[in-house]
């Protein structure tokens, strides 16, 4: 097997540009409507991570989580940090799991734990 690619449920193409895009730092790698005014529905990544966002009704369902390894916490939370993100201002927790996760959620109730083995 190898890894899988969540789904994520959006709701606005905006929003979820604004936050996936300019905020996370992702980038879009395709795109797919059936038709102009129909759902959009496409894959975005970071590096290795691969995420699909979709406003098709059966897709998935808002209000999902995932947890995505990184490799340098420090500097993720100071990029994050950097932008001043209307909407987000995460800290770094320390957890009795021994990791440290910033934790955000999307602007459609979606949770992201970005987290470091310690």
């Amino acid at each position: 097997m190898n890894s899988p690619t969540p789904i994520f449920r959006i709701f606005d193409e905006e929003k979820a540009r604004e936050f996936y895009l300019s905020f996370l730092g992702f980038k879009v790698d395709w795109e797919h409507r059936f038709e102009e005014e129909l759902p959009l529905y496409m894959q975005i990544s970071f590096g290795a991570c691969l995420l699909h966002l979709s406003e098709n009704y059966g897709d998935c369902c808002p209000g999902a989580a995932v947890r995505i390894e990184v490799s340098d916490i420090e500097a993720l939370h100071a990029s994050l940090t950097a932008k001043q993100y209307k909407y987000a201002r995460p800290g770094i927790e320390e957890t009795p799991w021994n990791t440290r996760e910033v934790r955000v959620g999307d602007p459609f109730g979606n949770r992201i734990v970005f987290y470091e083995s310690m």
